[in-house]
């Protein structure tokens, strides 16, 4: 069996993966109240004794929280976690930017969609919202716009009179109030920055593509883009299940 993890910005998601790459249990955290005595206690129902561990594979954009994640499966299991971006990735896939600036759950993602033949955007709705091009087994590199949660939390938090808004799809754009009026713009304003890149990528790379999109909002927006999408919300645990094929 193996252990991967997705260490993100907002969340930590820990699978147990067994040996026909199936995930078997999850558990899902915190990042920012992530350290040895919380990982004790979430980490128990994994029940890790009892099992042989043969791998342990993370990507991660916090590097505090891999390593106290590090610390505790070497003093707990005796186990030795890597991080993606330490592997030799160029066996699964060739990269066209320099990859220490990319974060390591989009090369994750990259990795699980890649193949021979299609050309992919992968869309993540994190905490910021990411595309990623895949030009067959080649990454070409990407587009960062802000994240949907972090964008309406600061307007949130920065308007005085602007209430917590739980965001979703609104069928008329023009709002008779501010919740649908902030909803409206959100959701309709997404739908059009999505739109806008896609093509956009298209135009510049002379290409067509396959979308995915995974992370948070996706069932969100999975029906009001005008492209056709497939929702993947496990892409990142299995590009990682995919690449511990590296470690020897």
């Amino acid at each position: 069996m193996i252990i991967v993890g997705d260490i993100g910005n907002t969340e930590t998601k820990i699978c147990l993966v067994d040996s026909k790459n199936k995930i078997v249990k999850r558990i899902i955290l915190n990042t920012k109240k992530i350290n040895f005595s919380t990982l004790k206690k979430s980490l128990y129902n994994l029940n890790l004794k009892n099992k042989i561990i043969d791998k342990c594979l993370f990507c991660s954009v916090v590097p505090k929280s891999f390593k106290e994640i590090k610390r505790f499966f070497n003093q707990n299991y005796k186990l030795k976690c890597y991080e993606l971006k330490t592997l030799k990735l160029n066996r699964l896939i060739k990269i066209k930017v320099n990859y220490k600036q990319i974060g390591s759950d989009r090369l994750a993602n990259a990795i699980d969609a890649t193949n021979n033949k299609d050309n992919f955007i992968i869309l993540d709705f994190g905490t910021a919202t990411t595309f990623d091009v895949l030009i067959k087994k080649t990454y070409l590199g990407g587009v960062i716009a802000p994240g949907v949660k972090l964008s309406l939390n600061t307007l949130t938090n920065k308007a005085t009179l602007i209430p917590n808004i739980n965001l979703k799809k609104t069928n008329k754009v023009i709002g008779l109030n501010t919740i649908n009026a902030v909803r409206a713009g959100f959701f309709w304003g997404y739908v059009g920055l999505i739109d806008n890149i896609v093509n956009l990528i298209k135009k510049e790379t002379k290409k067509s593509f396959k979308i995915i999109i995974t992370g948070g909002f996706s069932n969100l927006f999975k029906n009001s883009i005008k492209t056709k999408v497939a929702l993947n919300k496990d892409i990142t645990i299995n590009g990682l299940i995919k690449a511990s094929s590296l470690i020897k």
